[in-house]
């Protein structure tokens, strides 16, 4: 008989590329295991959290003591579908969670706890959901923009004909405000347009756009309004096209001081995320980027709908500035999503590191 000699994948490499958060626990409830996706579910790590005991390792748990116990004692496995997790000041979590008693090797009993999140679900289906809508509102923007650009140049031209018949300057006024208006229409429409070439994608540190646009802005900030970095330093090079983040970045931080007014804080945050999905697409780890404001926060009403062309909480504002930074992201493969209330206005800005250059 052949048998075959070729290396194995540990098990803990496998566990780490599962969306479901596996966590095991020994007889006396310490925990001996935790995979990457349970790091990223309690926000705790793996390697501090072996040999703990369960409530101190994971406080989301701690209330459920008891009931890990019986399961234990009676070797019988249960599932608590929408369970609701919390742990102090950290955001609340919904999961179906399933614990299921096996013996060790050694013959101890011990248990193994899955858990899934029901948050990470709705915001998979919300994204997808999301990223549909601006496809479809992109279409139906190309279309309406190409529509007005023919007759809007057919008006500008006969304009200028007009001007160089007339005689009269008070007439020639007017066209000259056809003229005038018909260039801004014709703006506007480029700006509905968006870009015209494909991401020019080069290695980029994350941080120096966003460095880029921390130096544009503050030249003009008020005096009481503080610009904040936190940075990660060890996020690597992403590929990406250095030019179009620093758009998406200037209309991000700019709303976000905009909302400030003359008092206020914005924060600019780094950091690195595994198993991260996008599109339907789970990528092992992409670089985040969170612009926070501490203002007045978005209108509940006009939360779902900012991304959308044309709305905006401004009365001078076009409602192009989001939607389009939402498409350059796409164009990264990449997703920025929103949370807001009163006192907090996170935008965060996902990019995938899958395809790194020179990382």
């Amino acid at each position: 008989m052949r048998h075959d000699t070729r290396p194995g994948i540990p098990p803990g490499n496998i566990l780490d590329n599962l969306r479901t958060a596996v966590v095991c626990m020994d007889e006396a409830l310490t925990v001996l295991y935790l995979n990457t996706a349970s790091e990223m579910l309690f926000g705790v790590s793996a390697r501090h959290s072996r040999g703990e005991a369960f409530d101190r390792a994971l406080p989301y748990l701690a209330e459920h003591g008891t009931r890990l116990a019986a399961a234990l004692a009676e070797g019988a496995a249960y599932t608590e579908r929408e369970l609701h997790l919390a742990a102090g000041e950290g955001d609340p979590l919904i999961v179906d969670c399933t614990v299921t008693p096996f013996t060790q090797s050694d013959g101890s009993a011990a248990l193994l706890l899955e858990f899934l999140s029901l948050d990470r679900q709705l915001r998979i289906s919300r994204d997808d959901q999301m990223r549909i809508q601006n496809l479809a509102n992109r279409e139906m923007i190309r279309g309406l923009a190409h529509e007005i650009k023919n007759p809007l140049g057919g008006l500008r031209g006969a304009a200028q004909l007009l001007e160089r018949e007339i005689n009269d300057a008070g007439l020639a006024e007017f066209t000259t405000v056809i003229i005038h208006e018909a260039d801004r229409l014709q703006n506007l429409v480029d700006g509905m347009l968006g870009p015209r070439r494909p991401p020019n994608k080069q290695p980029v540190n994350i941080h120096e756009p966003l460095e880029h646009v921390r130096a544009l802005v503050s030249a003009d900030l008020a005096a009481d309004v503080v610009l904040v970095r936190d940075y990660d330093p060890s996020i690597p090079m992403l590929s990406a096209d250095r030019e179009q983040l620093i758009q998406v970045f200037f209309n991000l931080i700019g709303n976000a001081l905009h909302a400030l007014g003359h008092t206020g804080q914005v924060m600019m945050r780094t950091r690195a995320q595994r198993l991260f999905t996008i599109g339907g697409v789970q990528h092992r780890l992409v670089v985040r980027v969170d612009i926070i404001d501490n203002g007045p926060g978005i209108d509940r009403d006009l939360l779902p709908r900012i991304f959308h062309p044309m709305v905006s909480s401004r009365a001078e504002g076009s409602g192009m500035g989001l939607p389009i930074a939402q498409y350059l992201i796409h164009l990264h493969d990449g997703l920025i999503e929103c949370e807001s209330r009163p006192g907090q206005t996170v935008f965060s800005v996902f990019l995938p590191m899958d395809s790194v250059s020179g990382a």
